[in-house]
């Protein structure tokens, strides 16, 4: 049997999580992974971020399941964490708001019964975090999503994918790095 690698996770900035809706697994079996695919064609099964919590809620009825809200620059995720997550559960329960929290998280969707998908995190762990690891985040996520941007004018099969998906603006992205980008500079 074939080692078990856990994928990268990727950077991504909250607008552009939020702006994804195409999903897909990779194999036919039920162990295969999921994969969010993203206007910028990131193929991502986890993802790395760090923001501001800014919001939290126990939601849950018969245990606790919490909900949180992360901003960055661009925008928010949402994340859920319940029985299943207790580490991040533990966190958010006993964190305060607003504070920097880094999370490693898997993407989930929800349709809504209107037909709009909405994105959210489940962490697979979390860690409160100080204001330059955040400002580092920042950096690096703007770097790969350049990165992304550049590689769609190649024939890649991921560009074409996003292309002919979601006919990416490579000029509406760009904006959303410079906006991160810009919100370091109005912090000193």
């Amino acid at each position: 049997m074939a080692g078990y690698t856990r994928e990268v996770a990727k950077r991504l900035f909250s607008q552009e999580f939020r702006e994804s809706n195409l999903t897909f697994k990779d194999g036919d079996d039920q162990y295969s992974p999921q994969y969010l695919f993203t206007p910028t064609g990131a193929k991502v099964n986890r993802m790395f971020i760090v923001g501001t919590l800014t919001e939290k809620e126990d939601i849950g009825s018969d245990s606790e399941y919490w909900r949180g809200r992360v901003s960055d620059p661009t925008g928010s995720f949402f994340i859920y964490a319940g029985q299943y997550q207790p580490e991040a559960a533990q966190v958010l329960a006993e964190c305060d708001t607003p504070e920097f929290v880094a999370i490693i998280g898997k993407p989930s969707t929800y349709t809504t019964p209107e037909g709009d998908i909405r994105t959210s995190i489940r962490p697979e762990s979390m860690y409160i975090v100080d204001g330059e690891t955040r400002d580092l985040w920042v950096l690096d996520t703007a770097k790969a999503t350049l990165e992304r941007l550049k590689n769609l004018s190649t024939s890649h099969p991921d560009a074409l994918k996003a292309k002919e998906h979601y006919k990416t603006d490579t000029k509406h992205y760009a904006s959303m790095v410079l906006k991160a980008l810009r919100s370091l500079k109005e912090e000193y």
